[in-house]
């Protein structure tokens, strides 16, 4: 991979009935991106295309007027391609996901390196992945998104010996994708470990709730993350500044325990190799007891981003119940607010800078739990004390009366209380 530097040219072909808002908000989106990766757009250029996508994704004129600005030659060159020179201080990067020829085309009449939307969200993923999955997970999504490509790369040769019939050998790109294919084997069962252990773990500790915070990137999870669990996550206004799993109790303490787990956040055509690649982080909001969506209401896509959201859980199989956050409230006029609670009665108005806001968020959260309790009578014998005192951070007791034996009310769900009763045999 080479070094990215410089500037940056955002081009984009939408389709002729594309909204002139959509193609705004994509092109913004696409430019903090690039912001993350230090790169500063410059320039912006749109060509209003039909359904017959071009094989060089722009037309004719728009290529040189473009090449204009890398030093290009402006047209397609004939004969085999050869990749620009990891020197080339321009990157132009595409709103879109070119086909392997338009990518080819495209370099080879601008003069730089080209970047599509995809190659650009894993590059944010590369730099951000902290943990050890982030990291799999991010490769597996590069790897599979190399794979196609790899019959264009001419620069790799015609032919080495080895492997093919009548010793004729595999040619080096039929050898390269090989590789690829091997790695992304190895990449999915280091991740399908990964995920059995991560099961294991979930399944050790019975009687716990988990509460997935789930929403379009840069809506506020880790701030909510930290508010309702005091710990000290972090807290960015960027894109994708959350990639691992994030996994903390609520504070104070309930009983039975509640987790808050962060994940990665979602993002309007998120790479279907991301998405994929990522199932074990998102597997997390596919498991989890109750869904927190949340959603920036204060910016203008709010709808757009929620139904997007709504599409990936979907994609995934995440059937848990849903309570929608309207999160940075602080930033809403009034009318603004008072529109939204009639809008959306039944979802949180919320800020995450506002205290009050975070006790409200957990009082909806305890009451939707408290649902799942019940409240049981035991008796429980002195000399087994210790099977209550075991069952403590799973089961609260109600009432207590101390007889010849120790009559109990206890409160949680039915599968601690259960054990609690199996332990007392």
């Amino acid at each position: 991979m080479s070094t990215l530097r410089a500037h940056a040219i955002v081009i984009a072909a939408p389709s002729l009935d594309l909204p002139d808002a959509a193609v705004r908000r994509s092109l913004d989106e696409l430019a903090h991106l690039l912001a993350g990766l230090g790169l500063p757009v410059v320039a912006e250029v749109v060509q209003r295309r039909g359904p017959r996508a071009s094989p060089s994704y722009l037309g004719d004129g728009k290529l040189r007027e473009v090449a204009a600005r890398t030093g290009g030659p402006g047209e397609v060159p004939r004969g085999p391609h050869t990749p620009p020179p990891a020197r080339a201080d321009l990157v132009v990067v595409a709103d879109d996901e070119l086909t392997p020829g338009q990518h080819r085309q495209l370099e080879g009449a601008l003069g730089v390196e080209v970047l599509d939307r995809t190659a650009v969200i894993l590059r944010v993923f590369e730099a951000r992945a902290s943990t050890r999955v982030a990291r799999l997970e991010v490769e597996l999504a590069r790897v599979q998104h190399e794979l196609p490509r790899v019959r264009d790369d001419h620069a790799l040769g015609d032919r080495e010996g080895g492997g093919g019939r009548a010793s004729r050998g595999h040619s080096n790109v039929e050898l390269a994708k090989q590789r690829l294919r091997a790695r992304a084997a190895a990449l999915r069962r280091e991740l399908a470990t990964a995920a059995e252990v991560e099961a294991a773990r979930r399944d050790a500790r019975p009687g716990q709730f988990r509460v997935a915070l789930v929403g379009y990137t840069n809506a506020g999870k880790s701030a909510i993350m930290r508010q309702l669990t005091g710990h000290d996550v972090l807290v960015a206004d960027r894109l994708f500044a959350t990639l691992g799993t994030t996994v903390r109790p609520v504070a104070p303490p309930a009983t039975p325990p509640v987790l808050v787990v962060d994940t990665v956040g979602f993002l309007h055509r998120l790479p279907h190799a991301l998405i994929a690649s990522f199932r074990s982080t998102l597997g997390e909001a596919r498991d989890a007891s109750l869904l927190l969506h949340v959603i920036d209401a204060a910016d203008p896509a709010s709808t757009v981003q929620a139904e997007v959201t709504e599409t990936v859980l979907g994609d995934i199989g995440a059937r848990a119940p849903v309570l929608r956050v309207l999160n940075k409230a602080d930033r809403l006029s009034p009318e603004a607010r008072a529109g939204l609670t009639a809008a959306h009665p039944d979802a949180v108005l919320h800020s995450a800078l506002v205290p009050g806001d975070g006790a409200a968020l957990r009082a909806r959260i305890d009451a939707f739990f408290a649902r799942f309790l019940v409240e049981a009578s035991v008796t429980i014998p002195y000399a087994r004390q210790d099977a209550l005192a075991a069952a403590r951070d799973r089961l609260t007791v109600v009432h207590a009366e101390y007889g010849e034996a120790i009559e109990a009310v206890v409160r949680g769900t039915p599968e601690a209380v259960a054990a609690l009763r199996a332990r007392l045999r």
